[in-house]
């Protein structure tokens, strides 16, 4: 089992930034691709971002392209999103997950899930 557990979110204004972590305990971080999702209040789960183990594939929804950057950090466990310009649209609660080797943008790939984090942008 790989345990995830994001922080970072909060409450700020359109075109402010937050910087989202997800630190992952248990089976080793090694290898596994970790990903960024969001869902919304009344919409599906969609994908934000992923990245490898070694950070050499990294993939953005258009939606997020130019704002936000996934990063990682394998020797705290620990992967990034840094968002910045936020709008009121990226008013979700982001999860992250992780799932062995590739790359892929469906949630149903991943394998495990953290809790989340609300991100709330108001106008």
């Amino acid at each position: 089992q790989v345990q995830l557990v994001e922080s970072g979110g909060g409450l700020v204004q359109a075109g402010d930034s937050l910087r989202l972590s997800c630190t992952a305990s248990g089976r080793t971080f090694s290898g596994y691709t970790m990903g960024w999702f969001r869902q919304a209040p009344g919409k599906e789960r969609e994908f934000v971002a992923a990245i490898t183990w070694t950070g050499g594939s990294i993939h953005y929804a258009d939606s997020v392209k130019g704002r936000f950057t996934i990063s990682r950090d394998n020797a705290k466990n620990t992967v990034f999103l840094q968002l910045n310009s936020l709008k009121p649209e990226d008013t979700a609660v982001y999860y992250c997950a992780a799932r062995w080797r590739k790359l892929g943008v469906s949630d149903q790939s991943y394998e495990f899930w953290g809790q989340g984090t609300q991100v709330t942008v108001s106008s």
